[in-house]
């Protein structure tokens, strides 16, 4: 039992503690009970960090020795170590053994025998953390920037607003005085000031580090020293004019560390700052120290106050909430630092450090303990100040603003912050990505569903960008292709009735994504872009491969230029000369259902027959509202039914648009058929009438005129089936050939349709032009009215003259006379009245042809005002040989100003 006994790790503690002291075991009572303190301490929540750091310390050591070969034989060693798992509290051994190797020429070492390593001990309470120090195992914390000096491990990290907290909490705490006399208490102070040093200059810069040779006005942690005070008499109840101590403000300001008013500082509400009492005998360095202490408790109250508001507002959202969370976190590293405060005042109390004594907690150094922590804090309370009213993406786009700053440390705070807060944001992301998915309780995403909304609307109305909730660090490309991308899956599940995913964008695999995801929107123009543009590019293909498959878009395209934009010229051609004899009847006397079969004998007797059955059985006929003396060919049109999908692409505003240049282009189409009918008229009609000389004039007045007006129509048929038709159809057909998405196609369809509406003068803008084209029109019909009812008029009086010389040609045949007197007579005055109604139809001609040329001319003026290059240039085409520029002056000028234009461009 002996043997055992000699070997149990407490009796080889106690012989090791003799054996540095050279005292005995009754003498080293304090220094083993520090010792085992130490080896068993179990609070330190980042064990493996605290352990690399150690190691790497213990390694620098070594190299400063040129000890090369130890270094390398203590690092295989450590590592083997960390394999075994043998050891549960490797840090403390760690610790132990670079206390051993340390320096004793240095200060903090100069106990003889080592003594210096238990200058240091634990408060009484070191077994016991606040309740409020537990980490939450929810949110993993960390910064990217120390990632290449820290161990990366499972364990939980540190935000690091009490770098001093953690350090603190994690290894050797504050001695209480009584374990020390004479130079241990000057080395338990240098203990301190060296523990708050190292640890300090992880988180705060060079310049602010307490390790470094600070200002006389913030403290210094050099060398121990009497500390400088005012003498001053101690205080006591009733005793106004005693100065008050700084121990005591110490301990007030401990208070107002935590929002709580001391006894001497006290919250002011209507300056809404900390004050000390200005009737207060208290030295003016004391004041502004306090005065400077005590912002950081009313900057800790501005975050508390927001956290605690919003923590129970659930109309804040999830984003709102990750940020409370997020500062949270940041007041819990903050309480950290309060405890360890806290309880090195409290041990100081217990083993009776006076007044007059060196006290480790002075007003100094709590300024520069406190230096970190109160940058940290004012970041934060700014970002409560901007982020005040806002929720979702916007919160989000307020926290990103404050990561474009220099500091490295404060950079990392915010960012961390953003990780966090852009959590719930990027699970609203993949699960729209993915799943089309929208479970935006408190409208925090940016993109945004009316459920009011039916199907056939989906795509145009039912999903829409909410512009303020898009964070700053999406661009509006990257956000509008995420609305394409849910958009394209709720339409193919909703619309096309398509369950099939597309590739293998599956909701599985966002619960395979790394642990990074919470710094996805840092990495904009790489992760995260990669991902949005691989799942729009899968989404949007598939869906274009069903529509063009299953629904045949690209088909019905070309089937509306064939028919609605008369495309099919055979077809509206026959079309046209089988409804000629019903068109021509009074619009009330039409029935669609014999329209109807007329489309149908048109279909079956051109190559329109050879189209596929689901785009003929969508071809019918439609009548307009009829108006009073309105014809067939005033309220007859086309029409193309759509449904399911592809009524999305041809929307009832697309199929209006459609309709209007329909109406426009059958009416033009119209006036080439009259014409066409007027020059046949008066080609059959020619040589008929060349026995009549009286009608030479007039027949060759109808000439010119007829000729005017086919060289007009012409020209315009021209400019519209080929400068806008054609020209404009090329174009969208390349759009659709290379769009990527559904709305691309639908933005090209669209372009189309409104080139084609401005240029076939049908907007607002050309609503003159329409005017002055529609009146021409209408003169062309009048002249074909004219010049019918003058054939008319002709042939029946060449009717009459043949049927008056066959009869007399036939008496003298018979031996008789041709005529008698009487007949002749009553023939030659027959023949007078015809030639008198000549004037009258020259002088009706005339009144036409001047009335028709003063609508061109006035078409034309309007044409050389027009701001579209393609309207100039058809007036020039329309009066090519200069006939109207020589009849009206305005029209002159306007021409030569034009060409001016354009020689000048050229």
């Amino acid at each position: 039992m002996a043997a055992l006994d000699q070997k149990s790790p407490n009796v080889l503690l106690q012989s090791l503690c003799c054996r540095i002291t050279g005292k005995s075991e009754a003498e080293v009572a304090h220094q083993f009970q520090y010792a085992v303190r130490v080896i068993g301490s179990n609070y330190a929540p980042t064990i493996e960090r605290d352990e690399f750091l150690v190691s790497e310390k213990i390694k620098k050591e070594l190299l400063k020795q040129r000890r090369e070969a130890d270094a390398a034989l203590f690092s295989e060693l450590h590592r083997k170590l960390q394999t075994q798992g043998v050891l549960k509290h490797r840090w403390s051994v760690l610790y132990l053994l670079l206390s051993l190797c340390e320096d004793p020429r240095k200060p903090s070492c100069r106990v003889p025998g080592y003594g210096a390593l238990f200058a240091q001990g634990l408060p009484r309470d070191a077994h016991s953390t606040p309740f409020y120090c537990a980490r939450p195992q929810s949110l993993a914390l960390g910064y990217a920037d120390r990632s290449s000096s820290m161990h990366t491990s499972a364990s939980l990290g540190t935000s690091g607003v009490s770098s001093l907290g953690t350090y603190t909490l994690n290894g050797p705490t504050l001695t209480p005085p009584c374990l020390m006399s004479g130079p241990q208490t000057q080395a338990a102070g240098d203990s301190l000031r060296q523990q708050l040093g190292s640890r300090l200059a992880w988180t705060l810069p060079p310049s602010a580090s307490p390790s470094a040779t600070a200002p006389t006005s913030r403290g210094s942690l050099g060398p121990p020293g009497p500390v400088a005070r005012a003498p001053h008499r101690p205080r006591r109840e009733g005793d106004d004019s005693a100065e008050v101590g700084e121990a005591a403000l110490v301990r007030d300001i401990l208070y107002v560390f935590q929002g709580i008013d001391g006894k001497f500082i006290k919250m002011c509400s209507p300056e809404n700052c900390y004050k000390i009492d200005a009737k207060m005998p208290l030295s003016k360095s004391l004041r502004d120290m306090s005065s400077r202490l005590a912002e950081l408790g009313w900057l800790h109250n501005k975050v508390r106050k927001y956290t605690d508001s919003r923590s129970l507002d659930r109309a804040f959202g999830l984003v709102g909430q990750s940020f409370c969370a997020a500062l949270h976190q940041e007041l819990k590293e903050y309480y950290r630092l309060l405890s360890v405060l806290h309880s090195q005042l409290q041990v100081e109390d217990d083993q009776g450090v006076n007044l007059g004594s060196e006290s480790s907690l002075t007003l100094r150094r709590l300024l520069v303990w406190t230096y970190d922590p109160k940058v940290r804090l004012k970041t934060l309370a700014a970002l409560v100040d901007y982020c005040q009213g806002r929720k979702g993406g916007e919160l989000a786009s307020a926290v990103h603003a404050y990561s474009k700053t220099g500091d490295p440390y404060m950079r990392a705070l915010v960012q961390h912050i953003l990780g966090l807060v852009s959590h719930p944001i990027l699970n609203f992301l993949y699960r729209w990505i993915y799943d089309g998915e929208l479970e935006d309780t408190y409208h925090e995403f940016f993109v945004a569903s009316d459920p009011t909304v039916k199907t056939d609307r989906l795509w145009h109305d039912k999903y829409s960008l909410r512009k303020s909730m898009i964070p700053s660090f999406v661009t509006m490309d990257q956000a509008r292709k995420v609305l394409l991308i849910g958009k394209s899956i709720n339409f193919l599940h909703q619309v096309c009735h398509d369950r099939t995913p597309p590739g293998k964008l599956t909701p599985a695999s966002k619960s395979t994504e790394s642990p990074k995801d919470a710094e996805l929107f840092t990495d904009l123009e790489g992760t995260f872009q990669g991902k949005i543009d691989a799942a729009y590019f899968e989404t949007s293909k598939y869906l274009l491969d069903i529509l063009n498959k299953n629904y045949l878009l690209l088909e019905h395209l070309q089937a509306m230029r064939r028919y609605l934009l008369l495309g099919q010229g055979d077809f509206i051609r026959h079309l046209m000369d089988l409804l000629k004899p019903e068109l021509a009847r009074p619009a009330t006397t039409l029935y669609q259902h014999n329209l109807t079969g007329i489309l149908e004998t048109a279909v079956r007797a051109t190559n329109a027959q050879f189209d596929s059955p689901e785009i003929l059985k969508r071809l019918d006929v439609r009548l307009l509202e009829v108006s009073p003396g309105d014809t067939g060919w005033d309220v007859f049109s086309l029409d193309y039914h759509v449904d399911g999908p592809i009524a999305t692409v041809f929307t009832r505003e697309c199929m209006s648009c459609y309709l209007r240049v329909f109406n426009f282009l059958w009416r033009a189409k119209r006036m080439e058929y009259i014409l066409t009918d007027i020059w046949k008229g008066q080609m059959c009609n020619a040589k008929l009438l060349k026995a009549m000389p009286e009608l030479s004039g007039v027949l060759h007045q109808c000439h010119i005129l007829a000729s005017e007006m086919v060289h007009f129509i012409h020209q315009m048929q021209y400019y519209i089936t080929f400068e806008v038709l054609e020209c404009s159809w090329d174009e969208l057909w390349n759009k659709v050939q290379q769009a990527q998405d559904l709305d691309h196609i639908i933005a090209a369809h669209e372009v189309f349709l409104d080139t084609i509406i401005s240029r076939c003068l049908l907007d607002n803008n050309n609503r003159s032009l329409l005017n002055q084209l529609r009146a021409i029109f209408d003169q062309i019909i009048e002249f074909q009215n004219a010049q019918d009812a003058l054939y008319r008029s002709a042939l029946e009086e060449l009717q009459l003259r043949l049927q008056f010389e066959e009869k007399k040609q036939q008496r003298e045949a018979e031996g008789e006379w041709g005529v008698t007197a009487a007949e002749e007579s009553e023939e030659k005055k027959r023949i007078q009245e015809f030639q008198e109604t000549i004037p009258k139809m020259r002088s009706q001609l005339r009144i036409l042809t001047h009335f028709y040329q003063g609508i061109v001319q006035q078409f034309l003026v309007l044409l050389m005002s027009s701001s579209d290059e393609s309207l100039q240039f058809l007036s020039f085409r329309l009066d090519f040989n200069e006939h109207y520029k020589a009849r009206d002056p305005r029209l002159r000028v306007s021409l030569g100003a034009t060409r001016g234009r354009r020689s000048s461009n050229v």
